[in-house]
């Protein structure tokens, strides 16, 4: 019985006690009541597409709207060829029924909450990695209709983090408010990147842990992530992001 207190003690404290403060601060701030009030256009983090002629791969994440965009974060890819006047920009979202192609600008806000880049990959490394990329996009398991639900997944994260798994050569992990990141495809109960750099132990993305050179230590409850951060020294917090020192 102690011990079944003080497991409950620490899922609150490391767990729901974020989640709690999260939701109080999102609540009282000022934000679009309906999707059509939202704001949606670029928030100017990239340069123009011909200002460069590198190629170029960003990992982008940013606040969802609503009530769970307290707890939650949406993610997305942006590419742009060597030599390219243009980003292609891929979502997975609940309407519709492929993967998104540019249906947004490659940097806008979501929901009215800015953009944060969580990986950026350039010159010759994203030129050769582009292939890749584009490969597991297409091989994205989820991507046709009804391959989409909300929680635990598979939901955009899903999708990006899937990615993330299939091409670990771009060395980045989404944020810990990324709801639905660890939803394995086909009840997939460990997973160990090609890599060997990370292995990740889940059921169906509610509980699980995540271990390795890129995630650092990981473990996952009902979707929330708490951790340490090694490779880039931070904490993860569930529903606050990641803290570093």
């Amino acid at each position: 019985m102690k011990s079944l207190k003080r497991l409950l003690l620490v899922i609150f404290i490391v767990y729901l006690l974020p989640t709690f403060a999260s939701a109080g601060w999102w609540a009282i701030q000022d934000r679009p009541g309906r999707w059509s009030d939202a704001r949606w256009s670029s928030a100017k983090i990239l340069p123009e597409a011909s200002a460069s002629e590198d190629a170029a791969i960003y990992i982008f994440s940013a606040m969802t709207g609503g009530l769970k965009g307290a707890v939650a974060s949406h993610a997305w890819i942006v590419t742009k060829g060597k030599g390219a006047d243009v980003y292609n920009r891929y979502d997975k979202v609940g309407w519709g029924s492929p993967i998104r192609r540019n249906h947004r600008p490659p940097d806008a806000y979501w929901y009215s909450n800015p953009p944060q880049l969580v990986k950026v990959v350039t010159g010759v490394d994203a030129e050769l990695l582009i292939p890749k990329v584009e490969g597991a996009i297409a091989a994205y398991p989820y991507a046709e209709p009804g391959g989409y639900q909300i929680f635990p997944g598979p939901n955009s994260n899903t999708f990006v983090a899937y990615v993330l798994r299939t091409v670990p050569e771009l060395g980045a992990v989404l944020p810990p408010h990324a709801v639905g990141r660890d939803y394995l495809p086909d009840g997939e109960f460990v997973h160990v990147d090609t890599d060997w750099r990370d292995v990740h132990v889940t059921l169906r993305g509610l509980i699980g842990v995540s271990a390795g050179l890129r995630s650092g230590f990981e473990v996952h409850f009902l979707g929330l992530v708490a951790g340490l951060d090694f490779a880039n020294p931070g904490i993860k917090v569930p529903a606050l992001g990641r803290i570093g020192f």
